[in-house]
């Protein structure tokens, strides 16, 4: 049987919690990070804390209802939300992951959700790696004025705030470096761990995030010495006023000796 996974960014974060406390489907699964539900016949709903949810075997609309209902739980909703798609087939004869899709044996819940999970980090990197573009967009744009002029043409709470969301961003990736870590399920179950390895290797996300952790890295770098070239800036500023008023000082007492 074909089944198709939807993984969406939604927002920056969603509370888990408060929706646990709200949402009465049956859970399957749940820890602080996540929540596994099942809602119907072979349909499935993945909520996790970094603002991704993944459904299993919904239509549009359902997934509509879904996310309004979920709306007022989610901090920083996005306007229009990323997304991933990704095709199962159940009671294969084997299992084989292909570019797209996965076919696999049976149809354990729990290489269901593994599935779902993996679909769900690709889309959380999609949104990360967007999000450094930005960023490594604005720092090369700074980078060329200050090879073209010679200076760079940017104020200190211009820098700051630069500097702020440069540092969101990391500290937005490293509360959810758990998302990379091998479930507990896999660590006893063979199938599991393959199916698991398979699936982090098809949608690259060990090197994606590297690239992203790389880029991130540049930024620092650039930022570092944004805010350096600032200082000696505001510093020399600051110099050439103390001499000036050293010197308006010095001519006032010679003039007084004068006259």
């Amino acid at each position: 049987m074909l089944q198709q996974v939807l993984s969406y960014q939604v927002a920056d974060g969603i509370d888990i919690k408060m929706l646990k406390s709200v949402f009465k489907s049956e859970l399957y699964f749940s820890d602080t990070d996540e929540l596994f539900y099942i809602t119907g016949d072979g349909q499935y709903i993945y909520v996790f804390k970094y603002g991704v949810v993944c459904f299993l075997n919904y239509d549009a609309v359902k997934i509509s209802e879904f996310l309004r209902l979920i709306s007022p739980y989610c901090k920083n909703k996005f306007e229009q939300s990323l997304e991933e798609e990704f095709k199962i087939l159940t009671n294969a004869g084997r299992n084989k992951i292909g570019f797209n899709s996965i076919e696999i044996i049976g149809h354990d819940i729990e290489v269901l959700r593994l599935i779902m999970l993996n679909v769900s980090q690709s889309v959380a990197l999609d949104y990360y790696h967007e999000q450094t573009t930005k960023l490594m967009e604005e720092t090369n744009y700074h980078t060329q004025i200050l090879e073209t002029n010679g200076r760079l043409n940017i104020s200190g709470t211009s820098l700051k705030k630069y500097i702020g969301r440069t540092l969101l961003l990391k500290n937005r990736i490293a509360e959810n470096l758990y998302i990379f870590d091998s479930p507990p399920e896999t660590w006893e179950d063979e199938n599991l761990n393959k199916i698991h390895n398979d699936l982090k290797r098809t949608f690259d996300l060990k090197e994606r995030f590297r690239n992203i952790q790389e880029g991130l890295n540049i930024i620092k770098d650039n930022y570092e010495l944004f805010r350096d070239l600032l200082q000696y800036r505001n510093s020399y500023r600051l110099e050439l006023i103390v001499i000036i008023l050293i010197l308006m000082e010095v001519l006032n007492i010679f003039a007084q000796k004068l006259f």
